[in-house]
């Protein structure tokens, strides 16, 4: 047999096949093998075609006796049972300090399970997010590893190699942690996508249905936003597709069924979330406003009983424009801000150490929330490791301060019209009530311990000492214990 394959690689679907192309492109040799046998000669045929360092195998047996020791073996499959099920089939074919890589969308629990798992049995095991869709995955994605650190020496120079670089050089991809830290960084960037992508919707829709802009003056309008702060992969390819047309000359966009899909990562934040008692409101809300999408039959019905204000805004286009920029700028904030809060509490829950700047600057380029702003975030780090939440950055402050004006315009412009903008709504609540010394949850405690003797601080005394009242003078002096979440 000739040369053995740097790295093996099992799931052939369009990622799949472009991570083997781009880290053949880099000079790695690479094994393929697919459940389907006629998909890896498809490959071999057409894509990998003239390549002969990428080397085909039609059963596990062979695909692992293809692999130079110690063996690097990338999974890209379907997230879940599919996962469990290979690496079982693939634990009695390898040896100790040969090493299991899973590159899909799984769950970090799942993850740090399969970690501790396979180093009882010797073997090292990363889960790596990987984003940047098909072309990322072929010209250099985001890649976040994590797992078993003595895994990561193995993959270093291949993963920093394929990875997208930032403008001196950098790749995007570094260690990020021990056990389910890496796919669980990968979470939390599809939780802020799914807000980033609700976000720019709303503004379409203020926009577009509020004030009027066709299809090409919003492809301009995304185009200057585009140059600027909100500079990005996703208002990029929105520029994009507001000037594709359909075969019959309109926009395509137009002729698309208002009914979003999801695949559960943004869901995976919000419990997430809830579990630990972090408000992330707005990635919630992105979640939710999909799944009201999908209520498609149950709106056309509602809209037809249900009155409401004309979706109509009037005023200074150009202003109202620049307030929408600033809106969806100021809710963004809030997005990443709240994205750092849970990643710092669940990093706290697991003992992780994770590296809020260098994260950023793998967010940098190759992802799907790739943006000139993540810079910022960076910096913001750079100057405080120890930052409690990206909105008391003096960088941020200031923006804050800029945008705040403009951002409450945009969704009092929109509430009075009738155009739905949960996520900028929910940002907004968030900022209102996080500058907030007092909030009226004085009363809510009150509440609590009438109905249910739950108990209550006082201001008047040291935090930690509890007392009921006796709010009828029926109820007694007895009182239920407490609890955070």
């Amino acid at each position: 047999m000739g040369k053995k394959a740097d790295i093996g690689l099992i799931g052939l679907a369009v990622m799949g096949q472009n991570l083997v192309l781009n880290m053949n492109d880099h000079g790695y040799a690479v094994a393929v093998y697919n459940r389907t046998a006629s998909k890896t000669e498809e490959f071999l045929q057409d894509a990998a075609k003239g390549r002969d360092t990428v080397i085909g195998a039609h059963t596990l047996e062979d695909f692992v006796g293809t692999l130079a020791k110690p063996r690097k073996i990338m999974l890209m499959v379907k997230a879940g049972d599919v996962v469990d099920s290979f690496i079982d089939q693939l634990v009695p074919l390898l040896e100790k300090g040969d090493l299991i890589i899973d590159g899909g969308n799984s769950h970090y629990p799942d993850t740090t399970r399969r970690t501790r798992d396979l180093r009882e049995k010797g073997i090292l095991y990363i889960g790596t997010g990987v984003s940047g869709g098909e072309e990322g995955a072929r010209r250099g994605p985001s890649i976040m590893p994590g797992g078993n650190e003595e895994a990561w020496p193995l993959v270093k120079d291949i993963f920093q190699g394929i990875a997208a670089k930032v403008e001196d050089g950098s790749p995007c991809c570094d260690w990020v942690g021990q056990d389910g830290a890496g796919h669980y960084v990968k979470m939390i960037h599809n939780g802020i996508e799914y807000g980033d992508m609700q976000m720019i919707c709303e503004a379409y829709d203020v926009l577009h249905n509020g004030l009027g802009l066709t299809h090409d003056e919003l492809h301009e309008v995304f185009a200057e936003w585009n140059e600027g702060e909100l500079d990005s992969f996703l208002i990029e390819i929105t520029r994009d597709i507001m000037k594709t047309l359909d075969t019959d000359g309109k926009p395509l966009v137009t002729k698309i069924l208002d009914k979003a899909g999801q695949k559960g990562t943004g869901k995976w934040t919000g419990i997430n979330s809830l579990e630990l008692g972090v408000p992330v409101t707005l990635i919630v809300e992105a979640v939710y406003a999909r799944c009201l999408s999908a209520l498609k039959h149950e709106r056309v019905a509602a809209s037809r009983v249900i009155s409401g204000p004309e979706k109509k805004i009037e005023g200074d286009r150009k202003a109202i424009i620049e307030d929408a920029r600033k809106a969806l700028l100021a809710s963004k904030i809030v997005s990443y801000a709240q994205g750092y809060m849970l990643m710092r509490e669940t990093a706290k829950e697991n003992g992780w150490d994770l590296n809020y700047g260098g994260i950023a600057l793998m967010w940098r380029g190759g992802c799907i929330i790739r943006s000139v702003f993540l810079g910022k975030i960076k910096d913001a780090f750079d100057r405080n490791p120890a930052l409690q939440n990206l909105l008391v950055d003096p960088y941020f402050v200031s923006v804050m301060a800029d945008c705040q004006g403009a951002w409450r315009r945009t969704v009092a412009r929109a509430v009075t019209a009738g155009i739905p903008v949960p996520a900028m709504s929910s940002a907004l609540s968030f900022f209102d009530g996080y500058r907030s010394e007092r909030l009226p949850a004085n009363l809510l405690q009150a509440q609590r311990d009438y109905f249910g003797a739950h108990t209550y601080e006082r201001i008047d005394r040291p935090e930690g000492e509890f007392f009921h009242t006796n709010w009828t003078g029926t109820g007694g002096n007895v009182s239920s214990s407490t609890y955070q979440v």
